[in-house]
């Protein structure tokens, strides 16, 4: 099958008249986060992102509300929530990204590894090194599948180490096996899911500490993105990994930790994922992650 096709849609509520819809999506979602459940007790607990009252404005318009959060070391924290709630702004607030928009301004502490980000003395080409990120819809560059990996480290003058990063980054994001003897042709001949898988290889190779991921897999297949997310899966063992996801059984699949944003840029509830899904402290996430609205 190939990587291109569209991926599947969250978790739609069962219809029928003789049966409860809420309470069938509800039991799918415990179901999936039963397979959480077992991730949480090997994972560190040290914090290696915090924010503390964060607010973002896009103009005049808030996009985030006095976010407070602690993000844990070499877990995988999910980010879930309607559209337009702040989700993809949160992520990007991590790494800078949010310098590059004119209007966009960011108050209060993101703080990474106790610095805050956005103290005067940090610089945010050498901060997107440590914090690397990768986006929604695949973007190789138009160079080789090689010179794709080796790009970050060329630039940051590693010409030595060049050729063992790239093998290792492309080994670690399960692509090497798939494109060997193939390095010299263009990344933009593989498809999706091997573009994306490249892309994470492209991040993962100049060894940051984490890996920002906006809805990686939004655009793949079942098959292509089931791999993203052995991959994820497997890198949250070296690496702090922050995902976006609009589907609420991938979050429940895949992640130590669920943050629910909520209209308005609010965070509502920030816990453990299955507790998150099977049993969560306010009214509003039961009725987001049960269908009831968003």
């Amino acid at each position: 099958m190939s990587d291109n096709h569209q991926t599947t849609t969250d978790a739609q509520t069962p219809t029928g008249d003789d049966s409860d819809p809420i309470v069938n999506v509800s039991r799918s979602l415990e179901d999936l986060s039963k397979e959480a459940t077992t991730r949480t007790t090997s994972r560190s607990d040290r914090t290696l992102i915090e924010t503390r009252d964060l607010d973002v404005y896009y103009g005049d318009e808030r996009a985030i509300s006095s976010v407070d959060v602690e993000i844990p070391e070499r877990q995988v924290t999910a980010l879930i929530g309607p559209s337009g709630c702040g989700k993809s702004t949160f992520l990007r607030c991590i790494n800078r990204m949010n310098d590059r928009i004119d209007v966009c301004r960011v108050e209060g502490q993101v703080e990474f590894d106790g610095k805050n980000v956005y103290d005067e003395d940090v610089d945010p080409v050498a901060l997107r090194r440590e914090i690397g990120i990768v986006f929604q819809q695949p973007n190789p560059f138009p160079k080789s599948i090689y010179d794709n990996v080796a790009f970050g480290l060329r630039v940051q003058g590693l010409d030595d180490e060049v050729d063992e990063r790239v093998h290792r980054a492309l080994e670690r994001a399960a692509l090497l096996e798939e494109i060997e003897g193939r390095l010299d042709e263009s990344g933009l001949e593989l498809s999706g899911g091997q573009q994306q898988r490249l892309c994470i290889a492209r991040a993962i190779a100049t060894d940051p500490d984490v890996i920002l991921m906006d809805e990686p897999a939004s655009a793949l297949d079942p098959i292509a993105t089931s791999r993203i997310e052995d991959l994820i899966d497997e890198l949250s063992e070296e690496y702090t990994v922050v995902i976006v996801t609009h589907n609420m059984q991938q979050a429940a699949r895949i992640s130590d930790k669920t943050a629910v944003f909520l209209t308005g840029g609010e965070l509502v509830e920030f816990d453990d994922t299955d507790k998150i899904f099977e049993n969560p402290e306010h009214q509003r996430v039961e009725d987001y992650i049960t269908g009831k609205f968003g």
